[in-house]
């Protein structure tokens, strides 16, 4: 499995999600809470969680693929388990199963030891028109 210290790009950085862990078809990235990460009600938008969740994905799948293929999101179901105020949130995603041209997987958002969000997504993998450049969520 793969450690790395990759810095974040594009919308990791809008959201402050850092990518701590990526290998094997899993992938682990954290977030600290911040102020503007909360909806009116004082708790962490839906949207940061789930942008969690996708870019995880991505990242799982993009660590089983070869340099000519690339990867997208079809579809991302998201289950909101409970509130999220402040704190720290890590996202853990591990592919359930993938094959030639889908993957399946599953992602799990803590607070903490509190398990905030599960999400179960399907993702088209092609061929890269433009392989050979930088790939990556």
């Amino acid at each position: 499995m793969a450690k790395e210290s990759q810095p974040p790009m594009g919308f990791q950085l809008l959201i402050g999600l850092e990518m701590t862990e990526r290998g094997d078809g899993m992938s682990r990235c954290r977030l600290e809470v911040a102020e503007r990460h909360l909806n009116p009600h004082g708790v962490v938008h839906g949207g940061v969680l789930y942008s969690m969740a996708d870019t995880g994905m991505g990242a799982a799948v993009y660590s089983t693929l070869d340099p000519s293929e690339s990867c997208a999101t079809i579809e991302l179901k998201m289950v909101y388990l409970a509130p999220v105020r402040g704190g720290s949130l890590e996202c853990v995603t591990r592919m359930v199963q993938r094959g030639r041209r889908v993957a399946v997987l599953e992602s799990e958002v803590r607070n903490g030891d509190r398990l905030a969000a599960k999400a179960l997504g399907t993702f088209a993998i092609f061929e890269d028109r433009a392989a050979g450049g930088e790939r990556g969520r």
